[in-house]
């Protein structure tokens, strides 16, 4: 499905791209109010699904274009009903690392799946609402020949005064005073599609947490799930992003625990720092 299959969220960004987009609804209430997790509404559900993380706002816009509609189906390859090896195999997964990012992965199935794995925590993260940290991280994971295309994109969406406001930003793409942004992306696996000496499409499936923590919050932090499909290339020396799709879930069923309070939250997001290295 494509961004405009939906509707056009940014008015001059449409195209053929396979990802779907879907802006989030606002929270006018506080969901740590401490009550055990009711059976899902279809109001909630929507909610969670239409929680925006980057993958799902950024590349709707930044990975435009054909290709066959067979690829936002999600991964396709035959796993002959065995489970997907996600453990390293012993080959040293990263060489260095491109600021935050690692980087100078092996020239393998092995490093594909490390680099995807990768990228997609580091499009996920935070730091892709900061131009500054933006622009490394989108000239880090595409291949040279695409970064700049991508970076456009990727900055009029970022720079859209309405998209920030409809996920509790400001208009600069902070966080509200007395609230933290949290945007992370939690792997759960990741398999090969298809590869060769220098290509790889490989999926990644997790879970993303994404919303403002803080007693205020109107956004408040929600979890859901996603399949990314990135088609990758090796350029100088590594794997780098050339196109990329995605789909929901597979989504779990949700156990009934009970919601934390808003300052649980709040700790828990100061607190805990994201992984550097994901795979």
């Amino acid at each position: 499905m494509s961004p405009g299959d939906e509707h056009d969220s940014f008015g001059g960004v449409g195209g053929s791209g396979q990802t779907r987009t879907r802006l989030p609804e606002g929270n006018s209430g506080d969901v740590y109010g401490g009550a055990r997790r009711p059976v899902r509404s279809s109001r909630s559900l929507i909610t969670v699904v239409g929680v925006v993380v980057l993958l799902v706002a950024a590349i709707a816009f930044a990975n435009r274009g054909g290709g066959d509609p067979a690829d936002a189906a999600g991964p396709t390859s035959d796993t002959s009903g065995k489970t997907a090896p996600t453990a390293a195999t012993g080959v040293p997964p990263v060489t260095g690392k491109n600021g935050r990012i690692p980087t100078g992965y092996a020239h393998d199935e092995q490093g594909a799946q490390s680099a995807a794995t990768n990228y997609a925590v580091a499009l996920g993260s935070a730091e892709m609402f900061a131009a500054a940290t933006r622009n490394e991280i989108v000239t880090t994971v595409y291949a040279p020949d695409t970064a700049s295309s991508h970076q456009d994109a990727l900055d009029r969406a970022y720079s859209d005064k309405g998209f920030l406001t409809s996920i509790g930003l400001q208009e600069d793409g902070t966080a509200p005073q007395g609230t933290t942004f949290i945007s992370r992306v939690i792997p759960v696996g990741a398999k090969v599609e298809s590869h060769d000496e220098d290509r790889a499409k490989v999926a990644v499936w997790y879970s993303t947490l994404f919303g403002l923590a803080g007693q205020d919050s109107k956004n408040p932090v929600s979890e859901a799930w996603y399949t990314d499909v990135f088609e990758l290339r090796w350029v100088n020396g590594d794997w780098k992003v050339t196109k990329s799709t995605q789909k929901d879930g597979p989504v779990p069923v949700g156990r009934d625990q009970r919601a934390s309070s808003a300052q649980d939250m709040e700790n828990a997001v100061r607190q805990f720092g994201g992984f550097t290295y994901a795979r």
